[in-house]
């Protein structure tokens, strides 16, 4: 450890950011603080254990960068933990931009779902921390209120229009005052407000039986159960409209839960819920998790928290609105955010822990392979069917996570289409120099899939580049079962006695797997629409690109009827298209 005495006595008294760094001058925990001095010496000078113990045990520096706030050290924090995904940082996993509901403004009212709030041309409505829940409740409103539901405004009206289920822009003009009456019933209904829709349908459902038409009344009774389940109004229901999330945590064995209810509009519309390992002082690394949670999301008008001194750091931290309940629906609402955090903690002690024992698993990884920690590891390989669209892939793992930002895909050039190593050798040669030839970041770990002649081809081209950077093939028994790792020179590693290290290496290469396989086949794809549209008249670009924009494979693009291709081509066009994708059907 560090002769830390001669750097704390330079330290300011100041709000600014911290980064530790090890002898290899690699930045293995970011921090931030109020007053730089008194936070940075309590690492030093306090008793650690488990986990912060052995950060600081692995500290030979220390930077500092001086800020205005507390809250642009935040900012800052969240900043460069995520440009540099240091070793001992508690990373939020999370799925980045939760949906929304967003209703067209103006003549053409129709919905979509959307993951920024940011185009004025759209009213929105949540966002739903479950993708399912927003499609579902989309689906309800095209059944219940008359909006567009095709993809592309057709030329003329269709069935939807016909059984009163649209307003059909595509010949109508809609008015201010019908769309603003239209958009004024979807906010009451997603408000809870769904009584008089739901007498509507129960009288259509009652003359449809008195008609004798029960399939139609069948239809009206599942129309009004799926409006009851997912719009019923809840029990504990929160009057105003503003949009609050409810924020409260749980602790117990080193681990803390925080949970976060979404209410909008008076509506719960659903949760997230997040178990990380104790790590720093709580109350500091609640706030960071937090802080990290809304650096993608929009801050709602209001946070409540649970814990009245979190609710004051949360405040000052985000410059949002935040209270503390003691009563009523607020608290009640605080309090259930509660219960999930403690049941997220039970069902977490519950269930397998790999998530949280990556970096141990990672250390047993360097230890097996005599290497040191493989913090970054990148994976490699390759794709083809019979030498047609050859592609190579790259996935990267840090602290045992996917970096998805940074993988990378290669259209392999070389001539031997069908030659992996030829293959693997051009992959790598290109990853590495370019790294090399602009100073970037160098792995930790190289990991190929395939054995030891894979491993030999990127050897190969590691040393025309002139770096030196331990390397491993993924090999496999004569099942086809990955069993372990094989060196460059050819030694064996059976990992299967260390189930939870194995199983967390299957997944990575199940990672590059499936990148290199969806690469090949989008390809492959766009090759044979290609081909397919290449001699139609008068299908150009921008008619070429409205289709693959409509349909997402060829399957489903044969599936499409002549009336349906024609509501986005010109008649002859649309013919042209329709014969040529029956005739490539039947062969």
């Amino acid at each position: 450890m560090i002769d830390y005495k001669p750097l704390l006595t330079n330290l300011p008294k100041l709000p600014g950011v911290y980064l530790m760094k090890n002898d290899h001058g690699q930045i293995i925990y970011v921090g931030k603080a109020k007053d730089l001095s008194k936070r940075v010496a309590q690492y030093f000078t306090r008793p650690q254990s488990g986990k912060v113990q052995a950060m600081v045990n692995a500290i030979a520096t220390f930077d500092t960068i001086i800020t205005k706030s507390e809250k642009e050290a935040l900012i800052l924090e969240m900043n460069l933990i995520h440009e540099h995904y240091p070793r001992y940082n508690i990373m939020l996993k999370d799925g980045g931009h939760y949906p929304y509901i967003a209703l067209r403004k103006g003549n053409d009212p129709h919905l979509k779902i959307a993951r920024r709030n940011t185009d004025k041309g759209y009213l929105y409505f949540g966002p739903y921390p479950n993708s399912r829940s927003a499609y579902r409740t989309m689906d309800l409103l095209n059944k219940v209120f008359p909006l567009r539901k095709c993809n592309i405004m057709p030329h003329t009206a269709c069935l939807y229009y016909h059984l009163g289920q649209c307003l059909a822009p595509c010949i109508n003009n809609i008015d201010e005052t019908t769309y603003n009456k239209l958009s004024g019933d979807i906010q009451s209904f997603l408000s809870g407000k769904i009584d008089g829709v739901v007498k509507q349908y129960q009288t259509k459902m009652k003359d449809a039986s008195d008609a004798l038409n029960y399939e139609l009344a069948l239809e009206y009774k599942h129309i009004i159960d799926d409006i009851k389940a997912t719009l019923s109004p809840q029990n504990m229901e929160i009057k105003d409209q503003t949009d609050r999330d409810i924020l409260a945590f749980s602790e117990r064995e080193g681990y803390v839960a925080l949970a976060v209810l979404i209410v909008r509009k008076g509506m719960t519309l659903g949760k997230k819920l997040f178990v990380l390992e104790r790590f720093d002082a709580l109350n500091e690394q609640l706030v960071d998790i937090i802080g990290q949670y809304y650096r993608e999301k929009t801050l709602p008008s209001e946070i409540v928290v649970s814990n009245p001194k979190l609710a004051h750091l949360v405040a000052d931290s985000l410059e949002v609105k935040t209270s503390s309940p003691t009563r009523g629906p607020l608290f009640d609402l605080a309090t259930m955010a509660l219960k999930n955090a403690m049941q997220g903690l039970d069902d977490h002690f519950m269930t397998a822990r790999l998530d949280d024992d990556k970096l141990q698993l990672l250390e047993t990884l360097g230890a097996k392979l005599n290497i040191k920690l493989p913090v970054r590891i990148e994976l490699f390989d390759n794709s083809h069917l019979q030498g047609s669209s050859p592609v190579g892939a790259m996935v990267v793992f840090i602290n045992g996570e996917p970096v998805k930002k940074m993988y990378r895909k290669f259209h392999i050039e070389q001539n031997e289409k069908r030659n992996d190593l030829a293959s693997m050798k051009e992959v790598i040669y290109r990853r590495y120099s370019r790294l090399v030839n602009e100073a970037g970041e160098l792995p930790d770990l190289i990991l190929v899939d395939g054995g030891l002649e894979q491993v030999k081809a990127a050897s190969e081209s590691l040393t025309k580049v002139g770096i030196d950077i331990p390397l491993f093939g993924l090999f496999k028994n004569d099942k086809h079962q990955t069993r372990g790792v094989v060196a460059r020179e050819g030694t064996p590693i059976d990992l299967v006695s260390e189930p939870s290290l194995f199983f967390l290496l299957v997944r990575m290469q199940d990672e590059v797997h499936r990148y290199a396989i969806s690469f090949h086949r989008a390809l492959e794809r766009k090759k044979a629409t290609k081909s397919l549209f290449d001699d139609i008249p008068g299908f150009g670009p921008k008619r070429r690109q409205l289709i693959e924009q409509t349909y997402r494979s060829l399957d489903e693009l044969r599936q499409a009827s002549l009336q349906e291709l024609e509501q986005m081509l010109p008649s002859q066009v649309a013919l042209a298209l329709y014969r040529k994708l029956q005739n490539t059907n039947t062969n």
